[in-house]
């Protein structure tokens, strides 16, 4: 839960210390949860190094959480040295469920470890490389009054050459990279000059700040140390003695800022953001309440500055809309009352259509969200729910834990703020399917209401006319392949994560048949739908990922993917189809999938049940979908 309340953070009392050091001495379980809390409320960094060291402690002593952590590889090289950062960014990826191993290159001996085929950075086989060029390499090495195409010749210069580094890096580990871009300096030096060249360190590093970020490629991500020292203060983000005195690229504090940033963006790019934001109304989207004070009494617009603080949260809410956020209200409410200002109140920003759900009764919450979660097909960690009344939200957090909260603070001041530093929703990518999220979850109830006239499935689904394309990947697909890969929880038998760079690196691979299925019926287009990657070694197909958008279950599409499965392993020459389910909390409505198509079991172990069939002996299935394949028909 997050709180956004006012109220200073006193950050780790000498109390909490006394106590997670009791519950390490008696090995209570608790300890590794209030360990996780008080690591997410750490505000310095001799907290945040308190809570590492007693970790460690702990796992020396042998106590470790019973759940078992996904491991995971950094490598971290620049022109710094990185002690004490490797230690914050060990600890904070244990702290998010990653068992990390760390590997950290010598003080500016970059170059020749990513230059060098046999350095120690090759051998290591990261899953993410964290790179620090450091600032004095590449600020402008002219004068400030050289002219301004002097200076973007040397900027774009640097530009390419810390782009073809990170090139290099990716293409001898595969590794996604994390590059760290540029802190413009914080002097006052030259003064009016600082702003009226490029020349000058401060515009020359800030331009090369947006090269980097405009022109690098997908595996790279950008850790944006220009913003975090904005946000911190630039003065504050340095400490010049320690830089002197050990090579450290940052204060004490601001290592805290840096590590929890590159944590973020490791964690990002293996799990996904969330879908829908699920918003209580009285106190939350207008002032007042409105079943009391009537539409004319709530605060909402400009005629008060409490009536424009919800106005702007309103505004923030229509652009996560508009990014593809689905929209529902959860609210203790009569219905007609909670609906009016929506369509009849002049200075709302939000209308009753940017909601896909709208839950206005005297229910519990928690009920409510997951009644929505149902409607939606959409499992509840894909939900946060704001509310401005504590015990709503503890309600939630009891009875749905899986949804993200969000509470508000009794100043809608600071609501805008706490919505857009929540980092629930931020987008890598912004796809087709994004943009036209809403309007498809809304041509759902219109499919769903012609499933309830049908008198029978067969009836209902021809009456569809449905069209399925199937499509080799395309680098233009990879973002929305990326997002349907690592959201998809349920329709997804192996549950196998991959970025961008991996999906764009099998693209074209002689032994992998990779493809796409789009969705269209006569309500309009359901958008890519499902993802299938198959490895080809020697005589036998292997089913390495396959996976299905739930809007779509039971309308043939299955089907259809097995059907293109036979007909390109027949095209191969395979003799066999090998397919794999790993069982999840969340993927039991697939674990009867291959049966269901007709494979034979080949083993059932505890974690992970194989099956198989001949191509040349398998049935393909009728549906009521018409197919198209647009590339490569191996048929």
């Amino acid at each position: 839960m997050l709180d956004t309340s006012p109220a200073e953070h006193s950050g780790l009392r000498s109390s909490s210390k006394t106590e997670l050091k009791g519950l390490l001495s008696r090995r209570d379980p608790q300890f590794w949860q209030m360990l996780a809390d008080s690591t997410r409320a750490a505000s310095s960094f001799e907290e945040m190094y308190f809570l590492s060291t007693i970790r460690r402690k702990a796992i020396v002593q042998g106590f470790v959480p019973v759940k078992p952590k996904t491991k995971l590889r950094v490598a971290l090289l620049g022109g710094y040295t990185f002690y004490p950062l490797t230690e914050i960014v060990e600890h904070l990826l244990f702290v998010n469920d990653f068992n990390a191993e760390i590997w950290a290159g010598d003080y500016d001996n970059y170059t020749w470890e990513i230059m060098e085929e046999h350095s120690g950075l090759y051998g290591f086989q990261s899953d993410f490389i964290v790179f620090m060029p450091p600032s004095a390499r590449y600020r402008y090495s002219g004068k400030l009054s050289d002219e301004p195409d002097m200076v973007r010749q040397e900027i774009i210069q640097n530009r390419g050459n810390i782009l073809d580094m990170c090139e290099r890096m990716h293409s001898g580990t595969a590794a996604e990279i994390i590059l760290c871009n540029f802190i413009p300096p914080c002097s006052h030096d030259p003064g009016e000059m600082r702003t009226r060249t490029l020349a000058s360190e401060w515009n020359s590093l800030k331009q090369l700040n947006l090269e980097l970020g405009l022109h690098a490629p997908k595996y790279v991500h950008i850790c944006d140390l220009e913003f975090l020292a904005a946000r911190m203060g630039g003065v504050n983000a340095r400490d010049d003695r320690a830089w002197f005195e050990s090579k450290q690229p940052f204060s004490a504090d601001f290592v805290c800022q840096v590590s929890t940033e590159l944590t973020h963006i490791a964690c990002a790019a293996r799990t996904s953001s969330k879908k829908v934001l699920v918003l209580d109304l009285d106190n939350t989207l207008w002032g007042g309440t409105i079943g009391d004070d009537g539409i004319n009494g709530i605060e909402i617009g400009d005629t008060s500055a409490r009536g424009q603080c919800f106005k702007e949260f309103q505004k923030a809410i229509k652009q996560l809309a508009e990014r593809g956020v689905l929209l529902a209200a959860c609210s203790k409410n009569d219905f007609a009352n909670a609906i009016e200002p929506f369509e009849k109140h002049p200075d709302m920003v939000l209308r009753k259509d940017d909601f896909v759900s709208f839950k206005a009764n005297w229910n519990p919450k928690s009920e409510n969200i997951i009644e929505i979660a149902k409607e939606l097909n959409l499992s509840l960690d894909s939900f946060v729910f704001v509310d401005d009344n504590p015990a709503e939200i503890e309600i939630v957090r009891q009875f749905a834990p899986q949804v993200e909260t969000l509470l508000l603070g009794s100043d809608p001041a600071t609501y805008t703020q706490a919505l857009k530093d929540c980092r629930f929703f931020e987008p890598r990518q912004i796809t087709k399917e994004d943009l036209e999220r809403t309007s498809q979850y809304k041509t759902e109830k219109q499919r769903n209401e012609l499933l309830s006239s049908a008198t029978n499935m067969e009836q209902y689904l021809n009456s569809l006319n449905m069209t399925a394309i199937i499509d080799d990947f395309q680098e233009i697909d990879v973002p929305r392949l990326a997002q349907l890969i690592n959201k998809s929880n349920q329709f997804n038998l192996t549950t196998k994560r991959r970025t961008e760079a991996e999906l764009v690196a099998l693209i074209g691979s002689s032994e992998h048949d990779c493809f796409s299925v789009r969705l269209q019926d006569k309500f309009g287009d359901l958008g890519l739908v499902s993802v299938v990657i198959a490895h080809t070694i020697e005589n036998t197909q292997s089913v390495d990922t396959w996976l299905m958008s739930c809007r779509v279950l039971k309308r043939g599409v299955e089907q259809v993917v097995h059907n293109e499965l036979i007909t390109r392993a027949r095209a191969r020459g395979c003799e066999r189809i090998v397919g794999t389910y790993i069982p999840t909390a969340k993927n039991q409505m697939v674990s009867n999938l291959y049966p269901e198509m007709g494979f034979k079991t080949l083993a059932k172990k505890d974690d992970r049940e194989e099956y198989e069939t001949l191509p040349s002996h398998q049935q393909t299935f009728d549906t009521f979908i018409e197919v198209v394949r647009r590339r490569n028909d191996k048929s």
